[in-house]
């Protein structure tokens, strides 16, 4: 059975290694210790599938040591000493040993402080992998000691790069399948990876087990997520509570009440309408009405303080006031509008001037540069909040 496409298409030279130019151009540090096989001692702290693994594979290769990889989840100290041993014998050879520790954040004091004289001495290379932020999560003493490399996600062009590839690579990819896809059906698989080239990989692998000609159709079949699963003979419980939202919605606290008796009465537990209200009184209410939520979320917590049958008269008072509210959906409405961009936007970094930089290493990485603190401006600094890419947008009246 042959490996998955991710892994049949890993990059296997630093030119197939797409996104992360600051860090492997010519002209960059990274690049020039490994021309002069000084390869240090690394932590890449990047968010899943931006290449972490692949790097530190082909830094070994370049430098023609050995890879030895390591979990921190499933690897302890017992495991690092057979590693330690290993690595003096390579060393005895004239040969470099490099321990790639997965998930590194992972490792507790002890384990992490165990590296440290063998970092010193020469016997290891350590590259630890975190899509944790180094300063929190690994030992300062264990930090001084190793570079940090910071990788970004994968672009939208990086990932149409890298899925154009696995159709072309007849070697490694899918070129021998005679497998096609348009560029709607690419976009949209790089659109939904989230930046992840693995992700990306991994739907279209699915997607082809639907076809030969990718469509749209088959991209989002391949890529969607377990979706909630419903009572087969539970149809008429969700009419009875959408009957309820839309009396709700169109001010009829009668027939409000009438639908809320019948599901209480029917034996519903009064935790899951309560749910429904907390919920109703932002999405149709929200901004008109800003008490709706104190009593609906009120309501909730009197269902789970009293009980049935008490808890009903509670459901009827907040049902009855919501109704009654006035109604606006602005929230809603600019809530999805914010969520579609998001989503379209998945890649864009929060820029440089709107980090927190609590630590030295993010300030001088430039966390924080050049932000204007509000009250120090009487709040009306002119600043922009959103990425560049989004500047100006607009999702409240």
């Amino acid at each position: 059975m042959s490996s998955p496409l991710a892994d049949r298409m890993r990059p296997q030279i630093l030119d197939e290694f797409l996104g992360q130019g600051h860090l492997t151009a010519t002209d960059k540090l990274l690049s020039k210790a490994v021309a002069a096989g000084e390869l240090p001692s690394l932590i890449l702290w990047g968010p899943p599938g931006s290449g972490k693994t692949t790097l530190a594979l082909i830094l070994s290769k370049m430098t023609q040591a050995e890879f030895v990889r390591f979990s921190a989840v499933t690897e302890g100290l017992k495991d690092l000493r057979r590693v330690i041993d290993r690595a003096r014998a390579n060393r005895l050879l004239d040969k470099a040993t490099v321990l790639f520790i997965d998930e590194i954040h992972r490792w507790n004091k002890a384990q992490q402080d165990a590296l440290l004289p063998h970092l010193e001495n020469g016997d290891l290379i350590l590259i630890g992998a975190t899509t944790e932020n180094p300063s929190f999560e690994i030992r300062s003493a264990l930090l001084s000691r190793c570079r940090v490399l910071v990788l970004k996600q994968l672009g939208a062009d990086d990932l149409l790069l890298i899925l154009r590839r696995a159709l072309a690579d007849a070697e490694r990819g899918l070129g021998k399948t005679d497998v096609a896809a348009d560029e709607e059906s690419l976009r949209l698989i790089a659109a939904l990876s989230g930046g992840d080239a693995r992700v990306a990989l991994n739907i279209l692998e699915s997607a082809t087990l639907l076809g030969k000609i990718l469509t749209v159709a088959m991209v989002k079949e391949a890529a969607q997520k377990v979706g909630l699963q419903y009572d087969k003979d539970g149809e008429n419980h969700y009419n009875i509570i959408s009957a309820l939202h839309k009396s709700l919605r169109g001010s009829n606290a009668d027939a409000a009440l009438y639908w809320l008796a019948r599901m209480l009465e029917a034996g519903e537990d009064p935790l899951y309408v309560a749910r429904r209200l907390v919920r109703f009184a932002s999405e149709d209410v929200g901004l008109a009405n800003s008490r709706a939520l104190e009593q609906a979320v009120a309501a909730f917590a009197a269902c789970q303080q009293i009980g049935l049958p008490e808890c009903k008269v509670h459901l009827a008072q907040a049902t009855v006031y919501l109704a009654k509210c006035q109604k606006s959906n602005a929230l809603y409405t600019a809530y999805h509008q914010a969520a579609e961009d998001a989503a379209r936007t998945l890649n864009l970094g929060v820029p440089l001037h709107l980090r927190n930089a609590p630590t030295k290493l993010m300030k001088d990485l430039g966390y924080g540069a050049g932000y204007k603190y509000s009250p120090d401006f009487d709040y009306q600094e002119e600043q922009e909040y959103f990425p560049p890419e989004l500047k100006g947008r607009r999702y409240l009246p």
